[in-house]
């Protein structure tokens, strides 16, 4: 008997049965590759344009601002980063700005409403996805979100003339009580006066509350069902199920949130001006400080935009501004992508 050979194969014979060796099908140049339509060709030319035109926009902001900052920081007599003294731009030929205490108001009144907003936010959030009953998650979640579209300057006039008389009491609680940590010393403003850190925070709290309780919400709700029932199955009450599945499935979103909501809070304007204008004095750390932040310095002193070097002196505190909240957000979109990527 004759073993057949496995190098047979390639020449026509199986198992030593000759066989018609079977020539390969003749394949079109064309059949690899994909055809694209000519929808899809313009789809894709549109989106790569409109990413392209966002990310140019962006930097023509960034030049634009640059450009018209540089010769009134030319002029500047004080470090721009380190002087946190008053403005004086009246003669131009020398003149004295700087940015330290526009950081520290805005930074400080900001992470105190952020402080406030993300413990209501969450609460709210866990609410809705979780205990509200089916027929009131769609009316609750409207009302939280119309917080967002009060027009800002409500928000100021309401916290000035509404809230602060409602907070004085608790104010002058604090500073009585703990008066002796800074962050509730007397300071430089009336501890009775509304127009404070402790105000302008609170009522800056209120309007990032629904930016952050959204992003939060629409992450917890697609947590996956498949978790959520096992939990249950196990014998996990209906908290345990929220910590051990909802919480950690949405936690980067609730973070991303809390940034989006840090970058609204940085940038806001009439409210805070209506608010912390009641006092020009230096900023101390205090809650019952006042002072300017970025935008609502801007705000306040357009009326000197007629001059170039005096618009410029604040278009360069504006480029600080946009900087800060660049980077807020691109930490918003990173804690994002991590969260994802996990």
């Amino acid at each position: 008997m004759t073993t057949p050979n496995p190098a047979d194969a390639g020449s026509g014979e199986i198992a030593g049965h000759p066989h018609p060796a079977v020539a390969p099908a003749a394949v079109p140049p064309e059949a690899g590759r994909v055809k694209t339509h000519l929808g899809d060709r313009i789809f894709r030319t549109l989106a790569v344009g409109s990413g392209g035109f966002i990310v140019a926009l962006i930097g023509a902001i960034g030049l634009f601002l640059l450009w018209r900052a540089i010769p009134a920081l030319a002029r500047n007599k004080e470090n721009f980063f380190t002087y946190g003294g008053n403005w004086i731009t009246t003669d131009t030929s020398a003149m004295h700005f700087g940015v330290l205490e526009l950081v520290q108001v805005t930074v400080f009144v900001s992470v105190f409403a952020l402080l406030l907003a993300m413990p209501v936010a969450l609460g709210v959030a866990i609410y809705l996805t979780a205990y509200a009953p089916r027929r009131l998650v769609a009316p609750l979640s409207y009302l939280v979100d119309l917080l967002a579209a009060v027009p800002s300057i409500i928000y100021g006039v309401w916290g000035l003339y509404v809230l602060a008389p409602w907070l004085r009491p608790i104010a002058l609680w604090l500073n009585e009580h703990l008066g002796w940590l800074f962050l509730f010393s007397t300071g430089n403003a009336s501890v009775g006066g509304g127009g404070t850190v402790f105000t302008g925070g609170i009522v800056l709290a209120v309007m990032i509350l629904p930016i952050i309780a959204a992003v939060a919400r629409e992450v917890f709700v697609q947590t996956p069902q498949g978790q959520i029932e096992a939990a249950l199955a196990l014998g996990a009450t209906r908290w345990e199920v929220i910590k051990t599945t909802v919480l950690p499935f949405g936690r980067s979103g609730f973070v991303s949130g809390a940034m989006l909501g840090l970058g609204r809070a940085l940038g806001e304007t009439i409210a805070l001006l209506i608010i912390l204008r009641g006092t020009q004095k230096a900023f101390g750390w205090s809650l019952f400080d006042g002072g300017f932040t970025f935008a609502s310095k801007i705000a306040a002193t357009a009326s000197e935009f007629n001059d170039q070097y005096k618009a410029g002196a604040y278009i360069a505190a504006g480029l600080v501004l946009f900087v800060l909240t660049f980077v807020v957000n691109a930490a918003a979109r990173a804690a994002v992508t991590m969260g994802s990527s996990r």
